[in-house]
């Protein structure tokens, strides 16, 4: 066989991205020598398989033809090196995990320790996306994900669902007083300010009602599209906020959070999921992170 697995690699990650350079980062390679791969590749193959544009890279049909074969190549080399792993009983290789900042900081970074000691041969690397990725382009294995899944190409496991909350600190209700009542969150002459998100909008629904009886969609002075921001903007006593109970759990306990409208708030859960590509089969690598993830969740719990 003339091509090489290398040529192969980076044959499709230039694809996947549309960048020699994005492309090198992901390899751990400088450009030239992505580039010279490419070269290489294209030069055993006699023909072109990408075209080059002032603003992207594209394949060409060859290169599309091409780019099947060489997915279908790269997955058997690692299917086959995960069974020889799987016959051991002990998952091995590169596991990259994608989660929002938040979930990533408050469950997952955590948890790594304990998950490293019981497979010690898993590499994982973790990457944190505050929007929802295309995980074959970002070379991802496995996203965790909050909220409702749209993406109907992705498996899902269920971890756990997670409890929203109105919060504010101390020092804020001490400068602006509590609010009383759920209308006074939308009246400017309440003198509040609200802490949201950028997008989607629907995080901007909070658990309560409005007049009418219907959840309350909030208009906030200050937007981030990160809930850690948030966050820290709320303990900085900027305003008040609605964020999940797993990023909020020992604020809550040490007082530095304390929930507004206890009694007014419906009970709201987003769920959490771990997802990954319906094509692709499910590697001992992703069931040990889940299996680990779940079972370890099931103990401490996203609650008080």
């Amino acid at each position: 066989m003339k091509t090489t697995l290398d040529e192969l690699l980076a044959f499709v990650t230039v694809a996947d991205t549309g960048s020699i350079t994005a492309a090198s980062v992901q390899l751990g390679q400088t450009v030239s020598g992505t580039s010279r791969s490419l070269a290489r590749l294209e030069e055993k193959l006699a023909t072109t398989l990408l075209r080059r544009t002032t603003r992207r890279i594209e394949l060409t049909e060859e290169g599309h033809s091409f780019l099947l074969r060489a997915r279908e190549i790269l997955g058997a080399v690692e299917a086959a090196e995960e069974q020889m792993a799987a016959r051991r009983e002990r998952p091995a290789g590169r596991l990259r995990v994608d989660a929002a900042t938040p979930f990533m900081l408050h469950v997952v970074v955590p948890l790594v320790g304990g998950y490293r000691e019981r497979h010690p041969e898993v590499a994982l690397e973790l990457n944190s996306n505050e929007g929802i990725i295309d995980l074959l382009e970002h070379r991802t294995d496995l996203a965790l994900r909050i909220g409702r899944l749209k993406d109907s190409s992705l498996h899902a496991r269920a971890i756990g669902s997670s409890r929203i909350r109105v919060l504010a600190s101390p020092e804020y209700l001490a400068r602006h007083g509590e609010p009383r009542r759920v209308a006074a969150l939308g009246d400017p002459r309440a003198g509040h300010v609200l802490l949201g998100f950028t997008q989607p909008e629907s995080l901007n629904e909070w658990p309560l009602r409005d007049a009418d009886g219907a959840p309350l969609h909030v208009q906030p002075q200050v937007r981030a599209s990160s809930g850690e921001t948030l966050r820290q903007l709320a303990l900085a006593g900027e305003g008040i906020v609605c964020l999940s109970d797993f990023m909020t759990r020992e604020d809550r306990r040490s007082g530095r959070l304390v929930q507004l409208f206890a009694r007014q708030t419906v009970e709201v859960r987003q769920p959490i999921n771990a997802v990954y590509y319906r094509n692709t089969a499910l590697s001992s690598r992703i069931t040990s992170f889940v299996d680990y993830l779940r079972e370890t969740l099931d103990d401490t719990g996203f609650e008080d």
